[in-house]
C-alpha cells in the first residue's frame, strides 16, 4: 500500500529547505491530494506529482531518492 500523497508532501517539506520556488505550488496542492487520481481544482493529482517531479531536481539526498521514487511508483500504479 503507498502512503498518502498529502503525508509525502509533509515529509518533503521537513527535509528540503528551502523548496524551490518553482517546485512549491505543486508541493501546495499535493498537500491536498490521498492518491494521484484525485482532484485539487481543476488539476488532476497525476498532473500536479508529474510537475511537481519535473522542478524537484535541486532537491537531492536519501530523503529525495527514496520519495521520488516512491511518487513515479504511484503514478504508475
Amino acid at each position: 500500500m503507498t502512503r498518502a500523497i498529502s503525508t509525502i508532501a509533509r515529509e518533503i517539506v521537513t527535509d528540503w529547505r528551502p523548496v524551490n520556488y518553482a517546485a512549491s505550488p505543486y508541493l501546495q496542492a499535493m498537500h491536498w491530494l490521498t492518491t494521484v487520481d484525485d482532484y485539487y481544482g481543476a488539476d488532476n493529482g497525476r498532473g500536479i506529482v508529474i510537475y511537481f517531479l519535473d522542478n524537484a531536481g535541486s532537491w537531492r539526498g536519501e530523503t529525495a531518492r527514496r520519495i521520488k521514487k516512491e511518487l513515479k511508483a504511484a503514478l504508475r500504479d
